[in-house]
């Protein structure tokens, strides 16, 4: 895994300096790539210089039965969101999003970072808390741009997002004819301990996040995260990203009392249209370096992803909404938190779960969804027993404001 570091590390470099080469380009109009989502928020573009505020809501519905249990019906203010945008001077910018979860529940400082323009858009330095360049949906998660009421398995259960770490580093991209070339690359604090030491008796990638992962390293080695993506104007954007880090305290008190163990996550995401389909999702692989005297409760390997199809059945004017559309979707996902099998009986670890979601959604424009979706879990635990079967409809809203 240090050799695909370095490989990337490498190649994220050479394009760097390309793209330094280059003058700033205006962006044509289907330019917005998945680096850019961040800023592509319409309260900036309202805000122009100076100082702007703004953010997003999400209310939901949800109705689940388990193995013939109900959990009966619940509504929920699951976020609310709060960002801050400021042109502190030419070629200075600073964004930040607070973010209160169900209700008061959970409020964190997702991002708080300042950009600084080196050369045009080829080149840009980003410090502060950032979100890692992890697959797409990382950078991309704001609610009222996803048909769907609950946030891809893979991105929620191994890629640990919404992933904030306190870090710098480099961005940019770079136009050629009717392509666009963008990186990213950053060094954070990185994921600690609790991946392996939780309550949940697994290998869990988002109990890595820790309370203290935006103000403390837990072993004073910085993990690594970038991302390489291209994206055809008119077609759409594939991307590569690495997550590599060492996220265990191999030291006390100046004493080495553990190996350092890597955690390293490899994801590709794609978005695409073919006529009026679009199609978009990630797959992520995750290897972990877990001690030998841990059981094989604890995944070494894992792996997920997701696939969304949206279909727009209804594009026309609805009432005073120019842009309206009534969009048909579907989602597929997997996610295996322990990939191999039992060194005593060679059969397979389970410990599993797949879920498809057919549902619909309505845009009263880019900034305002109405969706509704039915969710069916196919639940395998580590020991093979009979899959558990976990199904409901979910119902909500969600807008920026």
């Amino acid at each position: 895994m240090i050799r695909i570091s370095l490989v990337f590390l490498v190649l994220t470099a050479f394009i760097s300096a390309a793209v330094f080469a280059q003058k700033e380009e205006r962006e044509p109009g289907d330019s917005i790539i998945n680096q850019d989502q961040l800023y592509n928020r319409p309260f900036i573009s309202m805000g122009g210089g100076g100082t702007a505020i703004g953010g997003y809501v999400e209310g939901n519905t949800n109705y689940f039965v388990e193995s013939g249990i109900q959990e009966g019906f619940s509504m929920e203010l699951r976020r609310f969101n709060v960002f801050l945008y400021s042109s502190i001077a030419n070629r200075i910018r600073f964004l930040s999003e607070l973010e209160f979860e169900h209700g008061v529940k959970e409020i964190n400082l997702e991002t708080a970072m300042i950009d600084i323009d080196i050369a045009g858009a080829g080149l840009v330095f980003r410090g502060g808390i950032i979100l890692p360049p992890v697959g797409q949906f990382n950078v991309n998660h704001d609610s009222p741009k996803w048909e769907f009421v609950e946030r891809p398995m893979v991105s929620q259960l191994l890629i640990p997002s919404t992933l904030s770490e306190i870090g710098f580093g480099l961005y940019g991209k770079q136009f050629a004819g009717s392509f666009i070339f963008s990186y990213d690359l950053y060094l954070v604090n990185g994921l600690q301990d609790q991946i392996i030491a939780n309550a949940g008796g697994r290998t869990f990638l988002p109990a890595g996040k820790g309370e203290d992962l935006v103000s403390l390293d837990n072993n004073g080695i910085p993990a690594m995260t970038g991302r390489l993506g291209l994206r055809k104007i008119g077609i759409g954007e594939i991307g590569a990203s690495i997550y590599s880090g060492i996220y265990n305290s191999f030291r006390a008190d100046g004493e080495i009392v553990d190996e350092k163990r890597r955690v390293t996550i490899l994801a590709g995401d794609y978005k695409f249209r073919i006529g009026n389909l679009s199609a978009l999702g990630e797959f992520a692989t995750a290897s972990i370096d877990v001690p030998a005297s841990m059981t094989e409760l604890f995944g070494d390997r894992q792996w997920g992803g997701f696939l969304d199809l949206i279909y727009p059945i209804v594009n026309q004017p609805v009432k005073t909404w120019a842009k309206s559309a009534i969009n048909l979707c579907v989602r597929l996902e997997k996610v295996d938190f322990n990939v191999g099998n039992f060194s005593s009986t060679l059969a397979n670890i389970g410990d599993d779960v797949r879920a498809v979601s057919p549902g619909l959604s309505f845009r009263t424009g880019p900034d305002t969804v109405i969706r509704a979706n039915y969710r069916h879990h196919w639940i395998h635990d580590i020991l093979g027993n009979p899959v558990v079967h976990r199904g409901g409809f979910q119902a909500g809203i969600a807008s920026y404001f």
